[in-house]
């Protein structure tokens, strides 16, 4: 069968337009959806900005406390300054100076268990409702344990390390005081969310958490259940062995 050169032209026309039109009308997958429901992350009232980057949630925040602590003495946000006031006789203010940084939390929108957990590391591992980090439950390198450093939190449980990051080991008292004991009180950096002590009125018990400090069932943010961790009282606090989920990234 043979076809004249005009005809085979009008094809080359035809695919021509559809491959223009298919270019054209493709979706900019890094470009955030407006669909994208983020009132959830948008409690962490400490964030100066919650958008979404394609996957990820991207949390900005400075990091300041929005409570009074002795380690805001001799800083430029010193009427935050409060001596300590809480119930440990041992403490021990460390000399360390609450610092302000810009810090970004990229967590996954739709956190999943990981197939390979990872451990958690020095550093910021999560974000509260008020922009401070959390961090693990070692007070350094070698996996040294908080035994000591414990003296050195302040009345809400928390303290800056040698560059001035303020960080909790151990529950945002702030945070549980304000907003109860079973509140959701932040993120780590796999997705998922941290919930407060206590669990249907009663205190969380370590047996009724996995390795990694949590546990799956509803919460009022997500009743149709999620995987959560738990601050509790005794060691690991907020993680055990690593992430529940794969983490996302954090700088500052």
């Amino acid at each position: 069968m043979h076809y004249s050169r005009s005809y085979f032209n009008l094809l080359l026309l035809v695919s021509s337009l559809s491959l223009f039109w298919s270019c054209s009308t493709k979706k900019d997958e890094t470009t955030p959806s407006t669909t994208d429901d983020l009132s959830v992350y948008q409690k962490i009232y400490g964030a100066s900005s919650v958008t979404v980057e394609g996957d990820f949630v991207v949390i900005k925040t400075t990091g300041l406390p929005d409570h009074k602590s002795p380690y805001y003495q001799g800083t430029q946000w010193s009427t935050q300054y409060e001596a300590y006031n809480g119930t440990n006789t041992s403490f021990a203010q460390n000399p360390n100076k609450i610092a302000s940084f810009s810090y970004t939390f990229k967590i996954p929108k739709n956190p999943k268990a990981a197939t390979t957990n990872q451990a958690t590391s020095l550093g910021a591992i999560g974000v509260s409702l008020n922009g401070v980090p959390f961090y693990n439950q070692y007070a350094g390198p070698n996996n040294q344990a908080l035994t000591s450093e414990i003296n050195s939190f302040d009345q809400y449980n928390g303290h800056p390390q040698q560059q001035g990051a303020y960080h909790y080991h151990f529950e945002p008292l702030s945070i549980t005081s304000a907003k109860g004991k079973e509140a959701l009180i932040g993120f780590l950096l796999d997705g998922f969310p941290v919930y407060g002590p206590r669990e249907n009125g009663a205190l969380v018990q370590e047996s009724s958490l996995d390795a990694f400090h949590g546990h799956i069932h509803a919460t009022a943010e997500y009743p149709n259940g999620i995987y959560h961790y738990h601050m509790t009282s005794t060691s690991p606090y907020l993680n055990g062995n690593g992430y529940y989920g794969t983490p996302g990234t954090v700088t500052q």
